[in-house]
């Protein structure tokens, strides 16, 4: 009914099929019979853990109970239920960790740890990470592009975000050469071997490339790269923006590059940019 992403549903899904044998273990098999103290016990088996259940972090918790109350605030509206049990029950507070940004330098060197040889998984590999980084893309965002999201001419990508949200981003010269460079010389030799999709960056196979299989072009260049650090899809969008305030842009105007829903999300990205903010202290 929200609407909702199939990756949010699937994270919903199994956050409340682990509810379930919790609560029959303490004999409660009917909703309504749920109480707030099932609730807080429940989320604090979360947090400690279980013999089939590693202990979750705070933020991963807080997720947990997100799709627990959504559930039993759901079952209440419907007329299933009396009360709502969970509304009550407040989440973990995680510690505020700061985004994972690398340097432009060594954004380049992952690029080019990518794109080592002149064969089509090559032009694409270095067309996806700079796709990531050029448009500041969610890993979700860049598997699911087709051919006409992209134009070349007005240098724009249409992404599409959480929620179904579109959005137009700018599109780099260097991406905007890269995905050229992919699809006049790799992709039409990937497509044949499929059955015809529009997707822009295929698997060998000729098919969509997948989210695991991104993952895994982008390990295996950090690996190439030997950066020091763990790099994850994410790392290109933390870059992406870190290096967008570092250079003078406007908050505002980061939020919607991000396709953030509130620029309190985006906010956080200012705190590792003390550095830039010193420089403009300094020259006022």
């Amino acid at each position: 009914e929200r609407g909702a992403a199939a990756n949010t549903l699937t994270s919903y899904q199994r956050d409340l099929a682990r509810e379930r044998p919790f609560l029959l273990l303490r004999g409660i098999a009917d909703p309504a019979a749920v109480h707030e103290s099932d609730i807080t016990e429940y989320l604090a088996s979360l947090r400690e853990g279980e013999p089939e259940h590693s202990p979750l972090s705070a933020s991963s918790a807080a997720r947990t109970l997100v799709a627990v109350r959504g559930f039993h605030r759901f079952l209440a509206l419907e007329g299933e239920t009396l009360t709502d049990p969970a509304g009550g029950v407040a989440p973990p507070k995680a510690a505020k960790r700061l985004p994972k940004a690398i340097s432009v330098g060594d954004v380049e060197r992952l690029i080019t740890a990518a794109s080592v040889g002149d064969t089509p998984a090559a032009f694409r590999d270095r067309a996806l990470l700079e796709v990531l980084y050029g448009a500041g893309a969610r890993i979700s965002e860049a598997v699911t592009l087709d051919v006409d999201d992209i134009d070349l001419e007005q240098g724009s990508v249409r992404l599409l975000g959480k929620g179904g949200k579109e959005r137009v981003v700018p599109l780099g010269s260097y991406a905007r050469d890269a995905v050229t460079t992919y699809t006049v010389r790799a992709r039409p030799s990937m497509a044949i071997k499929g059955r015809g999709t529009p997707a822009l960056f295929l698997n060998q196979r000729g098919g969509r490339l997948t989210r695991q299989s991104a993952w895994a072009v982008i390990r295996a260049a950090a690996g190439r790269a030997d950066l020091g650090v763990a790099v994850s899809p994410h790392t290109l969008r933390h870059s992406f923006a870190t290096h967008l305030l570092d250079g003078g842009a406007d908050v505002r105007v980061v939020q919607e590059l991000l396709g953030h829903a509130s620029v309190t999300t985006t906010q956080i990205y200012t705190m590792v940019t003390v550095q830039r903010l010193r420089e403009v202290f300094a020259e006022a």
